[in-house]
């Protein structure tokens, strides 16, 4: 019923800018929580940003707060990641994901509450 495509992601240098697009589909959509995670490579994906269903509410993981931005478009069906004063430690697989376990836990949940998993998109920043 979900599907989910990223874009957005390239190669910057250190200190610039990119804004990461999530195309989704699906009736769960617009009632869902959505979040963005990365995985470097030889690590495992972390959380990196989530938004709410109306947006109200958001949540970051230290390392990007103050730096990204995370928000969404219901009646387009987006959400997005703006990534500002990007770090070489920002490098990593960008995916999209919705939250599908809600139970036992805080309204942005864990990693493995959330499915639906997009192919994800490199993004690559260089000192």
């Amino acid at each position: 019923q979900v599907q989910l495509v990223e874009s957005g992601g390239g190669l910057v240098q250190a200190g610039g800018s990119l804004r990461l697009s999530c195309a989704a589909s699906g009736r769960t959509f617009r009632s869902g929580t959505m979040g963005w995670f990365r995985q470097a490579p030889g690590k495992e994906r972390e959380f990196v940003a989530t938004i709410s269903w109306n947006g109200g509410s958001t949540y970051y993981v230290d390392s990007v707060k103050g730096r990204f931005t995370i928000s969404r478009d219901n009646a387009k069906n987006l959400v997005y990641l703006q990534m500002n004063s990007l770090k070489p430690e920002d490098t990593a697989v960008y995916s999209c994901a919705v939250r599908m376990i809600v139970y036992g836990s805080t309204w942005y949940g864990t990693v493995r509450d959330y499915g639906y998993w997009g192919q994800g998109t490199q993004v690559t920043v260089s000192s």
